[in-house]
């Protein structure tokens, strides 16, 4: 597996990972499907703040940062995103994916990344407390999925 950034062509494989956290997963509240137009598009937003791992030409997670808030005042903070395929979870590639990821916002500059973990996912929360991240804030039943309330948690690393 190598860690490379995302290409146009990576956007299908990705569709289907996304959609399956969606679909299945409290570990992002949205219900919200992507398109594999959305995820192309936001490749191309991204740029260099779009990695991947590659499995023999195949992208099987993938992780990425944008603004964690609008206005200028915000500029030097990103929130990220990661996922991974269940293959790949467990084997330390989310680490040396996140390790590329802070490498690239670094070189942007960027302050501080900042994880919005689920409540229920406890595993996020080890994993971003692992690699650094000190968690911040609790948000109280601030997501709603599968018919029932989820705390948000804010967890922050300064670079």
């Amino acid at each position: 597996m190598i860690i490379r950034p995302a290409r146009a062509g990576d956007a299908e494989a990705l569709t289907v990972l996304i959609n399956d956290v969606i679909d299945t997963t409290t570990i992002t509240f949205t219900s919200q499907r992507k398109t594999v137009q959305i995820v192309r598009d936001d490749i191309a937003a991204r740029g260099p703040a779009f990695l991947v791992v590659d499995s023999g030409g195949v992208a099987v997670g993938y992780a990425s940062y944008f603004p964690f808030r609008a206005g200028p005042g915000y500029a030097w903070t990103k929130e990220h995103s990661i996922a991974l395929a269940a293959g790949t979870r467990g084997s330390g590639v989310g680490r040396a994916l996140m390790a590329e990821l802070e490498a690239v916002a670094r070189t942007e500059d960027v302050h501080s990344l900042i994880a919005g973990v689920s409540g229920e996912n406890p595993a996020g929360r080890a994993f971003h407390a692992a690699i650094g991240f000190a968690e911040i804030a609790v948000l109280p039943e601030v997501g709603f999925k599968f018919g029932r309330w989820i705390d948000l948690v804010l967890m922050q690393k300064k670079l």
